[in-house]
């Protein structure tokens, strides 16, 4: 009876979806646009009713495979680029001074578009660039290692904001990311999961690039899929730019040779040129003397450009320099010297990525598929960066942890900047320059020195007004609408279960015959770390940033109290002229338009709180609540959103292990590496504790005697001064409970190890903390085991219970 029950139900629901899964398997064909084999409104689509036959026999019955889902035909492929840190004057596609002759090459066979913005920092334009939703809507209202737990910034992408690569691979193509991913929440970038907010949850097939802000280009944290893999550290001249074109154009020959009629979607995200500025050292030659005239120079140079190209009207205002960035002919030699050198690096860095996109455009061309390829190339997730301060930086983890760096040291280096002994950024001149003829810089939501990028959009089957000049407000939200538009695919409604969001963006496929064709994205806010604007309709009101970016500490105002300045940008390309006290009617209305828009987007609570929000302890976590960690030899890449808290504490560090006849070497346990971390680790047999702070600073705790062969307790006993972030404390290393080194670390780092490396056991990945050794430095004896203890935290039963499996001593761990 129950059975019959449901045959019955079963054709009732058939009956009812037969028009839609008629639709899913035969809609019809045609050029880009038509409708797809599927009803892309509900994804995964109902599966269609078998059409053949089933008897009581194979010989009686009629077989009949599910029809599989398809693009329109005429589909193009798709190849989105997105370099990262990139201002909007910076490459020569747009008035600046970098060569960047394969976005040159595009603009020529497509549109060049002056009025693209984002977000002012990467995560965030990152998810709206996948999702067609304004960032807060993706709960990414800030980078992944700032979220708070608060809808619009909790770091979690909603399954309602599926991105358009999930629409796409149900929709027959085959996806692929390559590069930056810094879209993971901070506590689940381990190898503990959950993966589904990584690129292979979020739609992509395929994964090759790294997890995190940034990467060191000479070793880089790699993951495939979600496994992490290491570089080849021998390979004297491996670059993972040149690494990650090589696996793209791979991957596109091989479903060119294996499904030449399958449409694919390339996502291409470098690292470049978001610091550390890596390039090879043949590359920087090229620019030799290239910066001498120096920054303010520079943006008349790159201001004259942009005029004479059309990249700005020609009423367009050149923004003064402030006064916080000094004037180039107020330095002295030696700074005038190493700050062109650190431009000189930098560009080299954005050429050399761009080369690596010309890799992959001619690899497209030479199997013939660029006529019918969409690339969408946007030169920066955001403003150029100022968080190099105004002298540079040798290692960009010393601005992380507000260290500052002495010059002398940076000038005595110089000729290292842009190798693997460096993790460099050029000062804030340069990033102001390379923002001509815009106001601010990264970070800065509220102008469009940190908003405003350049976008190169080329189709030649599609696009017919080559190498001309758009000029509508659009918005790195509207980028997904256009893709799903160029290939034919509505945004679902339903997808994977999830009933979605609207769209928030607009398409942009209407400039592509029109150039004066009013903009049809009126409305955008903008917001970031409480600076914030709103624009409509040509005119925009935005508050007045209360400290420069570079700023990582101190004190700021409450956010109802910044300043509001208003400019009518319909009339004013650089915000040069503020219309506040002109037209407060006009403010008014603008800045209660944001509110509107505040509380649509869920950007609500402002916050403009940094340094706060660095501290892991305020997010979810693998490791809240415990006080003793255990770890196995083997145990590598734990990412420092998981990995023990070790900053602003006392703490222990112990490790059980046996010496063979012949002695050992080798790493026990470490964190970060060469520009900033911990390691414990034997050398010449002898124990080491080496505390690196941010490359500026080393303390290194060493065993005068080898260990003797057989089993050995080691053990790490730091006491914190407190009193502060960042403070000193005592190092005490023992081995079976006695001192064989002792000594103060002066200061300690406060706010982040590292933005890539990671927590090791038995080995060390990505670069050594100490040049004593070459990772990976394996452990030669016999690791048991390592354990920690956070010194400072109640000691409880579960804790004693873990030490004595362990088989060590309780008494010395309280």
């Amino acid at each position: 009876m129950r059975t019959k029950l449901a045959v019955l139900l079963w054709l009732v629901v058939v009956g009812a979806l037969a028009p839609a899964i008629a639709q899913q398997s035969t809609g019809t064909s045609g050029a880009a646009g038509a409708t797809p084999t599927v009803d892309g409104r509900y994804l995964p689509p109902f599966p269609p009713p078998f059409t053949g036959h089933i008897g009581r026999e194979a010989k009686d019955s009629t077989p009949d495979f599910p029809k599989e889902v398809r693009s329109p035909k005429g589909a193009p492929n798709i190849l989105l680029i997105l370099t990262d840190d990139v201002g909007f004057a910076a490459s020569s596609t747009f008035g600046g001074p970098v060569p960047t002759p394969t976005m040159e090459r595009l603009a020529k066979a497509g549109l060049r578009y002056t009025q693209f913005h984002t977000t002012a920092l990467c995560s965030p334009t990152r998810a709206a660039l996948l999702t067609g939703r304004n960032h807060h809507t993706n709960a990414t209202g800030v980078v992944m290692e700032l979220a708070t737990g608060y809808p619009g910034y909790n770091s979690l992408m909603p399954k309602s904001s599926g991105t358009f690569a999930e629409v796409l691979r149900q929709s027959g193509y085959a996806t692929a990311w390559y590069g930056k991913n810094h879209n993971v929440p901070d506590w689940q970038s381990s190898q503990a999961g959950p993966f589904d907010l990584w690129p292979t949850g979020l739609g992509f097939d395929y994964f090759y690039g790294f997890v995190g802000a940034d990467t060191n280009q000479w070793a880089p944290a790699l993951f495939e899929g979600i496994k992490p893999i290491e570089p080849p550290h021998d390979a004297k001249d491996y670059f993972f730019d040149t690494d990650m074109a090589d696996k793209a154009i791979a991957r596109i020959r091989l479903l060119h040779a294996m499904a030449p009629d399958k449409p694919w979607l390339q996502y291409y995200a470098p690292a470049t040129a978001h610091a550390p500025h890596h390039v090879p050292k043949e590359w920087i030659a090229r620019f030799k003397g290239k910066f001498d005239q120096g920054w303010d120079k520079l943006r008349e140079e790159t201001f004259a450009r942009q005029k004479q190209m059309g990249i700005i009207p020609a009423n367009t205002r050149l923004t003064p320099r402030p006064e916080e960035i000094q004037a180039w002919d107020s330095l002295d030699a030696d700074r005038k010297k190493v700050y062109a050198r650190m431009m000189e690096v930098f560009a080299a860095a954005l050429t050399h990525a761009d080369y690596q996109i010309g890799r992959i455009i001619d690899a497209i061309d030479e199997q013939g598929d660029l006529d019918n390829t969409l690339v969408i190339y946007i030169q920066g997730d955001n403003g150029a960066s100022a968080e190099g301060t105004p002298q540079g930086l040798l290692n960009e983890m010393t601005i992380a942890n507000n260290i500052p760096e002495d010059f002398a040291e940076i000038l005595r280096r110089m000729d290292e900047l842009g190798g693997p002994l460096t993790y460099n950024h050029f000062p804030v001149g340069w990033a102001h320059a390379t923002n001509t003829p815009l106001q601010w810089t990264k970070q800065i939501a509220s102008h469009f020195g940190g908003t405003r990028n350049g976008l190169v959009i080329s189709w030649p089957a599609r696009i017919k007004d080559q190498g001309s000049i758009r000029t509508q407000f659009h918005h790195v939200i509207d980028i997904a609408p256009t893709i799903l538009e160029a290939t034919g695919l509505p945004a679902p409604a339903m997808l994977n279960g999830v009933p979605q969001k609207p769209i928030e963006g607009v398409s942009m496929v209407y400039t592509f015959d029109d150039a004066k064709a009013p903009s049809r994205h009126r409305t955008q806010y903008f917001e970031m770390l409480g600076n914030r604007a709103i624009y409509h309709d040509g005119w925009v009101a935005a508050t007045t940033p209360p400290v420069a970016p570079w700023v990582v500490a101190g004190m700021k105002p409450d956010v109802d109290d910044y300043k509001w300045e208003l400019y009518h940008v319909a009339d004013d390309f650089s915000q040069a002229m503020n219309l506040a006290d002109r037209e407060p009617a006009k403010l008014r209305e603008l800045q209660d338009l944001f509110w509107i828009e505040a509380a649509k987007y869920d950007v609500l609570p402002l916050d403009n709180s940094t340094v706060e929000r660095f501290d892991v302890r305020i997010r979810p976590s693998l490791t809240r609540g415990r006080n003793v960690f255990t770890y196995l030899p083997g145990q590598i890449r734990i990412p420092e959103g998981t990995a023990p808290d070790l900053k602003n504490k006392s703490f222990k560090i112990g490790a059980t292990v046996e010496i063979p006849a012949g002695g050992a070497n080798g790493v026990i346990a470490t964190q970060g590496g060469r520009f900033n971390g911990w390691g414990l680790y034997l050398l010449d047999g002898r124990p080491v504790f080496h505390y690196n702070l941010v490359g500026v600073q080393r303390f290194a705790f060493a065993g005068n005697d080898k260990l003797a062969p057989g089993k050995h307790f080691i053990l790490v006993d730091f006491k914190y001064d407190g009193g502060g972030l960042g403070k000193a404390g005592t190092v005490t290393l023992s081995v079976d409970s006695k001192t064989v080194a002792d000594g103060r670390i002066d200061r300690t780092y406060a706010f982040r190890v590292s933005l890539d490396e990671t927590f090791d056991v038995g080995e060390d990945t990505g670069t050594p903390v100490s040049e004593d050794y070459a990772v990976p430095f394996k452990f030669t004896g016999t690791l048991e085991r390592v354990l920690i203890r956070l010194a400072d935290t109640a000691f409880t039963a579960e804790d004693e219970v873990q030490i004595r499996r362990a088989r060590v001593a309780v008494d010395i761990w309280k």
